[in-house]
């Protein structure tokens, strides 16, 4: 099997996810940016210096978009690099590898897992939304529609996939891998965090708000990698006289469940900026479950139903910082402990282990002798 992925494939939680289930069934390659990731047989190395998002501007602008596609310098490395070789299956990771993918001899065809709904992937911004979403919307009509078999990441964007270009698309969440943890005890003091990145669309100004305008006895914990360092700084000066609310250093993600579960509720508050964040379904969402955290969320869709399924958490009824603070303000302990006990009951089927048997179960059928590209 052949994993492309225009990612630092070492770093890529869901490719790590992707290649630690598949190399039980096949013998794996990749081809992607950076050092080969563990478990594979070989990888074929994208230099740095080709960054997959440099197509040719003006190729772009003027919409000769297959001309776009096949000169940038990334895909032309791989496609060299790949010259001459046959596959069972190929897997192709988001739109950008589809096309790639389906130029290579692969036994038994092609699959995508697409990572996010990439023709709005970044509407908010004029300049994409004019120049380079109709680029994407093409390589979703040219090459997408043509793979054998297809994932993404919730189900809103997998609608939305199946609406715009007829795709039947299986979901697989980006759910963290299992962890054996038990929920700790809820104290008086409710312990808070939010961990991530530091962005500013991720509204943690808004969460340092509430926290600093609610009634409620609790102290906020923020683990945050320094994505946008200006912003960071922001934060830190914030949260620099509060003493409910302290600043950690980001940890490697080996440790963050077992760092997570010292605390009592996990914090998402993610504004519908753009389509993939309205119906966005993320990581971190399921790293609260793996450490058996109450979770607490905005009205986001896809994070909202899996919530009132579960049980383990609470709805604010918008985004903004006000809107926490009353929910926090109706935090009760009781609560609280209810919730990290649900989070126990779900963590084994919400899983990143139980979600790759999706991926495996996809490519079985690939395989079988009555295939037929039944996902398009």
């Amino acid at each position: 099997m052949l994993i492309i992925s225009f990612s630092t494939i070492s770093a890529d939680a869901r490719l790590l996810k992707q290649i630690g289930r598949l190399s039980e069934d096949f013998e794996v390659h990749t081809l992607g940016y950076g050092e080969e990731p563990a478990g594979v047989a070989h990888h074929f190395r994208i230099p740095d210096e080709f960054p997959i998002w440099r197509y040719d501007r003006a190729s772009v602008i003027l919409r000769r978009y297959r001309r776009a596609y096949w000169s940038n310098r990334a895909i032309a490395t791989a496609t060299e690099a790949l010259r001459g070789s046959t596959w069972d299956i190929v897997l192709a990771n988001d739109v950008d590898a589809v096309g790639l993918a389906l130029a290579q001899r692969s036994r038994y065809g092609v699959h995508a897992d697409l990572h996010e709904y990439a023709p709005r992937q970044k509407e908010d911004v004029w300049k994409w939304r004019l120049f380079v979403a109709p680029f994407i919307r093409w390589m979703c009509r040219e090459f997408v529609v043509d793979a054998d078999s297809i994932t993404t990441v919730g189900q809103g964007i997998a609608d939305e996939y199946r609406r715009e270009y007829g795709i039947r698309a299986e979901v697989v969440t980006n759910a963290a891998p299992y962890s054996e943890l038990s929920p700790g005890p809820v104290g008086k003091r409710i312990r808070l965090v939010h961990s991530g990145a530091a962005l500013r669309d991720r509204n943690i100004l808004a969460i340092v708000d509430a926290v600093q305008a609610t009634t409620a006895d609790v102290e906020l914990a923020l683990f945050l990698t320094p994505n946008d360092p200006a912003f960071l700084d922001e934060v830190r000066v914030k949260v620099s006289d509060d003493e409910r609310i302290t600043l950690h250093d980001p940890v490697p993600y080996s440790a963050l469940s077992q760092t997570l579960n010292a605390y009592d509720v996990g914090i998402h508050i993610l504004p519908p900026v753009n389509f993939n964040n309205t119906w966005a379904l993320p990581n971190k969402f399921f790293d609260y479950v793996q450490a058996r955290l109450g979770v607490l969320i905005g009205p986001s869709p896809e994070m909202a139903r899996v919530l009132k399924e579960r049980g383990f958490g609470a709805i604010a009824e918008g985004f903004a910082a006000t809107d926490l603070t009353r929910l926090l303000d109706s935090l009760r302990a009781e609560d609280v402990g209810q919730w990290k006990a649900a989070a126990q009951e779900a963590a084994r089927e919400l899983s990143g282990e139980q979600q790759a048997e999706v991926w495996a179960h996809a490519l079985q059928i690939l395989m079988s002798p009555t295939a037929g590209g039944a996902t398009k």
